[in-house]
């Protein structure tokens, strides 16, 4: 109790030298997920358009690094929110609650899709979680012994996949698409094979969430428009991003369906599209009054105009909220409704 009272002052005082350095910084900084960016960087342009105030700085650091930054500390050196496409995790939030991050609000903005794309001159293909499992595990079993993944092509996977040479771009460790494209095809993937039942949850774990580094999964980076590039060069290359990319180059990209179904708005809606997941910002309440526009950016967000069912979000990929859950989160986010655990 006693430490608990002690982060609380030192929390209190660290707020009050924040209020008084406010304008050390008169723009709104932003860091996180590389999906929820291009959603950001969109609300920050229609933001300054209106106020007629500096754009927030929208930095794409993934979702990993984006909470590392966030969860640094309270104050003008540190950033006011950060984009996720997945939930905080118990550590991260640890981690803010250690460095007097003690007051932060989580919302939920809506839904995407992890795509696997490939170029419109490439071969449109259809794969299960156990495909994409056998063809990216770092350890794949073979005649019951679990061994170094020696698939080079899609057909070494599945005789119906093309007789195709193996390349996938996706995202590094610090990326929430990969930590979401691990729990949702990898993991899903893995539990499918008969030898999963004979590993141990720490084996399962290893086992499952590995991805090869023999040359066929070829880590891109945070930047998912370089992705884009790489497999309008490639039409043999498939890669992994967030709907709103495969959305926003439908001329260039088609998307891979997985299980028989195919990404899009309804399919991820409804959740038949298997690797849908939700996108999330958090926002420091200690910086709300402090940082200027920091109020008025949060309501541009979180309005119809941005968030609603025909609103510029959706025109941008975003999987809208319905109507109830959209104004359950207006009202949370502009009330500062506090986490009180990681998860909530």
């Amino acid at each position: 109790m006693k430490g608990f009272k002690t982060t609380l002052a030192v929390a209190a005082l660290g707020a009050v030298a924040f209020a008084g350095a406010a304008q050390a910084r008169d723009q709104i900084r932003i860091v996180g997920s590389s999906t929820v960016f291009p959603y950001t960087q969109a609300v920050a342009e229609e933001y300054a358009a209106k106020t007629g105030n500096a754009a927030p700085v929208v930095e794409s650091t993934g979702t990993g690094g984006g909470m590392k930054i966030f969860c640094g500390g309270v104050g003008a050196d540190h950033p006011d929110i950060t984009g996720a496409s997945r939930a905080m995790k118990e550590s991260e939030f640890k981690t803010c609650m250690e460095n007097g991050v003690d007051s932060i609000t989580e919302a939920l903005i809506g839904y995407d899709g992890l795509s696997i794309a490939v170029s419109r001159e490439g071969q449109q293909i259809s794969v299960t979680q156990k495909d994409i499992f056998l063809a990216l595990a770092a350890e794949v079993p073979v005649d019951g012994q679990w061994v170094a993944n020696p698939h080079k092509n899609w057909s070494d996977v599945n005789p119906d996949l093309p007789n195709v040479a193996i390349q996938v771009f996706g995202p590094p460790p610090t990326s929430g698409t990969r930590d979401a494209f691990v729990e949702l095809a990898m993991e899903v993937g893995c539990e499918e094979l008969p030898e999963h039942a004979a590993l141990s949850k720490d084996e399962a774990k290893t086992k499952c969430h590995r991805m090869r580094q023999d040359g066929p999964f070829i880590e891109a980076g945070e930047n998912d428009n370089l992705i884009v590039q790489r497999l309008e060069a490639d039409p043999n290359a498939y890669g992994i991003f967030g709907y709103s990319f495969l959305y926003e180059n439908q001329d260039k990209l088609q998307g891979v369906q997985i299980n028989g179904t195919s990404p899009g708005f309804e399919t991820i809606a409804d959740g038949s599209y298997p690797l849908s997941r939700p996108l999330f910002f958090y926002v420091k309440n200690a910086h709300r009054g402090v940082i200027p526009g920091l109020e008025e950016f949060l309501s541009e967000y979180v309005s119809d105009n941005a968030m609603g069912s025909a609103g510029y979000l959706k025109e941008r990929g975003l999987v809208a909220l319905d109507d109830a859950k959209r104004e359950e989160l207006k009202n949370a986010v502009m009330s500062g409704s506090m986490m009180t655990r990681y998860g909530s």
